[in-house]
């Protein structure tokens, strides 16, 4: 690995980023032994104090300390582990808006936790993407439990739900699912006639597991809503006489051009296969159909 002169003297970014972490990492570390002390009717409790705080002009920023150290007890109480102090640091990452590489194994689920609890306590709704149903519904829970101990709730979407199914998820406090999903809801929610039809909430924070199969490699496939094309064959052949009920406008046979005032119902134009209709065959057209109830 190659190192420059200006990471010798003054640190790579990642060093930067990493240090400017750290107080807010001792912060939390400090409060170990008071979020241990609490009962667990406290952390409900908690999480209310941190919503009326908010309301008050505190930011997420001012709670995170507190957050963070009460979702880390929360899920060593509910899943018997506690997450490491990287974890922690990869949900100080998260919860900035950036990304962070971790392998298979070092628990990037239980890092997600505290980010998604803060980011939770808005009312707003958070959204946790993954690459599938599978790991979605998995995710969901074995999740729950923490969240639930912290007085939130949890849903998850999956393919299989109707709209009224997945409005309710999308009414959770956390919502699991994939990118599919998240995805085609938005459009669907964009093609409702009234708001009572939608399912979908705020888009207020998401995180989102495998980053760059999601947002790089998926992303290349567009997402289309379609529906099978109407089978209109039969008009045709209900049309069919109607249309030769109709009378073509004489043309001026020395210029072969229809005149300014022609008789007749329809012009027709063979280069651009157009057919305009006079007013009187507007009139007989619509007579016609009457008739014939087409």
């Amino acid at each position: 690995m190659k190192i420059s002169l200006i990471d010798i003297f003054f640190g790579s970014k990642q060093e930067k980023d990493l240090k400017k972490l750290l107080p807010i990492l001792r912060k939390i570390q400090s409060l170990e032994q008071w979020a241990l002390a609490l009962p667990a009717s406290a952390f409900p409790e908690k999480t209310a104090e941190f919503k009326s705080r908010l309301a008050k002009g505190e930011s997420l920023d001012d709670l995170l300390p507190e957050a963070f150290a009460v979702a880390r007890e929360a899920a060593r109480r509910t899943l018997g582990e506690r997450p490491y102090d990287v974890q922690i640091l990869g949900g100080i990452v998260l919860h900035q808006g950036k990304i962070m590489e971790m392998k298979t194994g070092e628990g990037k689920t239980l890092s997600s936790v505290a980010a998604a609890y803060l980011n939770a306590i808005p009312g707003e709704g958070v959204h946790v993407i993954t690459v599938n149903d599978y790991l979605a519904e998995r995710d969901a829970e074995w999740m729950r439990p923490v969240f639930a101990y912290l007085g939130l709730s949890v849903g998850a979407i999956l393919a299989n739900m109707d709209p009224e199914q997945r409005k309710i998820a999308y009414q959770q406090d956390i919502t699991y699912g994939t990118n599919n999903e998240f995805g085609f809801d938005y459009l669907r929610d964009n093609m409702c006639w009234s708001l009572e039809q939608k399912v979908q909430r705020s888009h207020s924070f998401c995180i989102i597991d495998e980053i760059d199969s999601i947002l790089i490699d998926e992303a290349r496939t567009p997402l289309i809503i379609s529906g099978a094309a109407e089978d209109d064959t039969i008009k045709f052949v209900q049309i069919n006489p109607v249309i030769k009920g109709l009378k073509e406008c004489a043309k001026d046979p020395d210029t072969g051009e229809y005149p300014e005032e022609p008789e007749g119902d329809y012009k027709l134009d063979e280069k651009s296969k157009k057919v305009s209709f006079t007013d009187e065959g507007l009139n007989n057209l619509e007579r016609l159909l009457n008739n014939s109830k087409v």
